[in-house]
């Protein structure tokens, strides 16, 4: 949409050419043929007999003139009646979202504010070329920065991720049953728990409960003790990153 003056005040305005081009990307969408520029023309002075909008000469390509028409927003509703109720709608959509877009700040119209404009935008252009010399010279220190700055945030994101895992039963320290049988594809059976705790039954190890979205709580295992009695080492089995959880 373009922003013109339309009967003595500030109004949304839609040239005939510009609302053709809408219905006709609506209607190949739904499978309806196009209108032609001539006949659509026709349509809107026909639709708005009686109504006050704008006219403007426009040049063709066979170097023929044709007069087209510059419709407010209602103006171009009422054009959309005669078309089909899913065209309709569509186009109604792209122009809301036509109407949403920011508007590009109109140029100044007197030599004075023309100056002036002009000396706003030089002084804009040499402050960021200004800036970006600076960026250029400061490069090495800055990079270096963002290196640092960046390999902290990805340690401390590591240490929380791989206690987080503990806390969950699928770290290297501690492990439950289900996050193994997940992550070698295999299964224990119900009672492959038990030679987990009669190992840290005879060594007074109490295995600690964790938080499992399925069954509420299950018991997280001692990585000694997957080792003794599975032969299983946690370390290469979640230690990549958690990687295999």
């Amino acid at each position: 949409m373009t922003i013109a003056k339309f009967q003595g005040g500030d109004a949304v305005t839609m040239t005939s050419i510009e609302l053709l081009e809408l219905v006709n990307e609506a209607r190949a969408e739904f499978g309806e043929g196009d209108v032609r520029r001539n006949d659509f023309t026709a349509r809107c002075r026909d639709e708005l007999a009686g109504e006050h909008y704008e006219t403007f000469v426009v040049q063709n390509l066979n170097k023929t003139e044709s007069v087209e028409l510059r419709m407010t927003r209602d103006q171009c509703m009422w054009v959309l009646m005669r078309e089909s109720k899913a065209v309709r709608r569509r186009v109604t959509t792209k122009l809301n979202r036509l109407e949403q877009q920011p508007i590009a700040p109109a140029l100044p119209g007197d030599y004075i504010s023309a100056l002036e404009h002009l000396l706003e935008s030089k002084r804009s252009e040499k402050l960021a070329i200004e800036q970006r010399d600076y960026a250029i010279e400061t490069k090495a220190e800055i990079g270096s920065r963002r290196e640092a700055t960046a390999m902290a945030t990805a340690s401390a994101a590591v240490r929380e991720a791989r206690q987080l895992r503990e806390l969950l039963g699928m770290g290297v320290t501690q492990a439950t049953i289900v996050a193994v049988e997940k992550a070698l594809g295999r299964e224990f059976g119900r009672s492959g728990w038990r030679p987990l705790k009669k190992w840290c039954q005879a060594r007074g190890i109490n295995a600690p409960h964790v938080i499992h979205p399925t069954f509420g709580s299950v018991i997280a295992w001692p990585a000694a003790a997957w080792m003794d009695v599975y032969q299983i080492d946690l370390a290469d089995l979640f230690g990549a990153d958690g990687e295999q959880a």
